[in-house]
C-alpha cells in the first residue's frame, strides 16, 4: 500500500492553511498545476476525498476528511519542518531543552553526565527558564522542557517526573523562630523575595502568605530559585523555595518546612513528533532517575 510522502502532505497542507491553489503554489515554489497533481495523488493514496473546489472559484472548501487532516496537522507540521531546517542547517542533532535554572544547577549535571555516554555526538542546547515554554516549543525554538506547570497544548506531550515540597528560606542571620507555630507571626513584616511574575512558584508562594494573613505589598522579583536564594544569602528577604534549595553545607541561610503546603508537581514535556525519538526518550528516563534521586537523597530531601 502506497505511503503519503512528506511532499504531499505538506502540499495538503498549505492549501488547506491557505485556502487557495495560488496561495499554495507561492508560498511552495510550485506550479498550480503541480499543487493540484499533488493533492489528487495525495487523495488517491487516502482513498478519501479531502478538498471542494468548484469551477472558477478562488478558493476551496475542505471535506470532513480534509478538515480532520488539517486538524492533525495545524500546527505540528510547521514546527516539525522548522527543527528538520534546522538539523540540516547545523548538520548534527541536537536536542534544545528549556528548564528552570534551578533544576539545571541541582540536576542537570548527572542528566548531561548519562546522557553523553550513550549519545556522545548530540548537542544539547539549554534553554534556562520557566516562562513562555509552551511558546518555544510551538515556535519550535525548544524541543523538549521541564517544568512545574501541565499546558494542555495539542503540540505537546508531558509526562509526570515526580514531585518535591517546599520550604521557607530565610537568611542565617535572622536566627530561628521560637517554635513552628510562631513561623506566621516571626516573618510578618519581614521583606519578601520571590520569582518573577508569571512563574509557577510565585503565584503558589502568594497564595500561602495571603491564606496565612500575610499582605507583600513591595516583594523583589528575580527570574530563578538560584537567584531567590542568592538575594536571601545577602539578607535581602525571605523566601520560598524548592526543599532542595537549602542543604546542610549551607551556613547563610536556613529552612523551615512548609509541611502544609502542597507539593509541586514537576513534568517532562516533548513535541508530539518527537515522542519515538530514542535520544528524547533516553534523556526523559535520565532526568526521571534523576529527580527521584535528587528528591529522596540527604542533601536534596523534602519533608
Amino acid at each position: 500500500m502506497a505511503k503519503p510522502s512528506l511532499t504531499l502532505v505538506q502540499t495538503f497542507y498549505h492549501l488547506a492553511k491557505h485556502g487557495s491553489f495560488s496561495a499554495a503554489s507561492r508560498e511552495l515554489n510550485l506550479s498550480y498545476q503541480s499543487v493540484a497533481n499533488h493533492i489528487r495523488r495525495l487523495e488517491q493514496i487516502l482513498k478519501s476525498k479531502l478538498i471542494v473546489s468548484e469551477q472558477g472559484a478562488k478558493r476551496i472548501t475542505l471535506t470532513p476528511k480534509g478538515t480532520i487532516l488539517f486538524n492533525i496537522l495545524n500546527p505540528e507540521l510547521d514546527v516539525m519542518l522548522e527543527r528538520i531546517k534546522t538539523l540540516i542547517d547545523k548538520q548534527r542533532a541536537v536536542i534544545r531543552i528549556g528548564v528552570p535554572q534551578g533544576f539545571f544547577l541541582h540536576m542537570f549535571p548527572n542528566i548531561i553526565s548519562q546522557f553523553r555516554t550513550k549519545y556522545p555526538d548530540y548537542e544539547l542546547a539549554f534553554y534556562e527558564r520557566d516562562t513562555a515554554l509552551s511558546d518555544l516549543v510551538r515556535n519550535g525554538d525548544v524541543d523538549v522542557l521541564i517544568s512545574e506547570r501541565y499546558f494542555g497544548d495539542p503540540i505537546l506531550s508531558q509526562r509526570l517526573l515526580g514531585s518535591y515540597k517546599l520550604s521557607l528560606v530565610y537568611p542565617a542571620s535572622w536566627g530561628a523562630p521560637a517554635s513552628r507555630e510562631d513561623v506566621v507571626e516571626w516573618i510578618r513584616g519581614r521583606p519578601f523575595v520571590t520569582h518573577e511574575p508569571g512563574q509557577t512558584l510565585r503565584n503558589l508562594a502568594l497564595d500561602f502568605l495571603k491564606l496565612k494573613g500575610i499582605d507583600i505589598a513591595s516583594p523583589i522579583s528575580v527570574s530563578s530559585s538560584t537567584s531567590v536564594k542568592r538575594c536571601i544569602e545577602e539578607e535581602f528577604g525571605f523566601g520560598i523555595l524548592p526543599a532542595w534549595s537549602v542543604h546542610p553545607g549551607d551556613t547563610r541561610a536556613r529552612s523551615i518546612d512548609l509541611d502544609d503546603l502542597a507539593s509541586v508537581q514537576v513534568y517532562f514535556g516533548m513535541a508530539n513528533f518527537m515522542q519515538d525519538n530514542p535520544a528524547v526518550l533516553h534523556l526523559y528516563e535520565a532526568c526521571q532517575h534523576e529527580f527521584m534521586t535528587a528528591t529522596r537523597s540527604p542533601i536534596l530531601k523534602y519533608y
